[in-house]
């Protein structure tokens, strides 16, 4: 098993979805795209043009293909490959999308620098991309059940890089954006039907593999028995959800 993101996402999905407004002759470049959703609900909107996605993993970009087929799109391509260094074609796209995507470029300006050039002028680029940890419940909570109040510090927060809303106005205005609109959105995201199936959703999660790497079978035990009363206690009885808040990030390439 792993983990389901567009289950998780199932909220955020339709905000985006929203934003975007594709329309039938769109073509749509869908940044960090995983196992394309996103980029398949593109292709279905754009019938008269077509939908793109890239991401660097090969494993949910197989998905991504095999969903595609299964749903006979044939105006939709997937790509492995890194959106901050590509080489896309100059000008190719009307329109651009990011669900949690955008966050890990090692240079953001160089990056939503690469993404402005492959857009048309006037092309749109609405993007997800969360707010800052303290604002997590899915993270803060799962964290504490499982180190309780003494949380190691994260190594890296890569998923909290565009957490600052004028650093990310000023981010894409500096890579050939303009008319950055930046929103706060708050939706509950979802880990399983309950808390037994969200526990084994939890386990798949690196961060909670590297939480209980190490540790001996007892201190584990009790790390998991805290982790089951968080989920069980988050348990609505139409799911397991946690709290979250995101930015909803409109911009045109100038």
């Amino acid at each position: 098993m792993t983990f389901d993101y567009d289950a998780e996402l199932v909220r955020y999905q339709e905000r985006l979805w929203a934003a975007a407004d594709i329309r039938p002759d769109d073509h749509v470049l869908d940044i960090g795209c995983g196992a394309g959703q996103t980029t398949r609900a593109a292709a279905r909107a754009a019938v008269r043009g077509s939908a793109l996605g890239i991401d660097v993993s090969a494993p949910m970009l197989e998905q991504a293909r095999r969903l595609a087929v299964a749903e006979g799109l044939g105006n939709v391509d997937f790509l492995q490959g890194d959106a901050q260094t590509h080489a896309f074609p100059a000008e190719q796209f009307t329109a651009a999308v990011s669900r949690f995507g955008t966050m890990f470029f090692a240079d953001p300006i160089a990056a939503f620098a690469n993404i402005a050039q492959a857009l048309r002028p006037g092309a749109t680029f609405v993007q997800l991309v969360w707010q800052a940890r303290e604002h997590q419940e899915w993270s803060t909570a799962i964290r504490t059940a499982l180190c309780g109040s003494h949380t190691p510090s994260p190594s890296a927060d890569t998923a909290f890089t565009l957490a600052d809303p004028e650093s990310v106005a000023g981010t894409l205005t500096a890579a050939g954006f303009t008319a950055v609109n930046v929103v706060d959105v708050r939706e509950p995201v979802y880990y399983g039907e309950d808390a037994a199936e969200a526990r084994v959703a939890v386990l798949q999660l690196l961060v909670a593999q590297e939480l209980l790497a190490g540790r001996d079978a007892a201190s584990t035990d009790r790390a998991l028995d805290h982790l089951d009363a968080t989920l069980a206690a988050h348990d609505t009885g139409s799911g397991v959800w946690f709290d979250s808040r995101a930015w909803l990030v409109t911009a045109r390439r100038a």
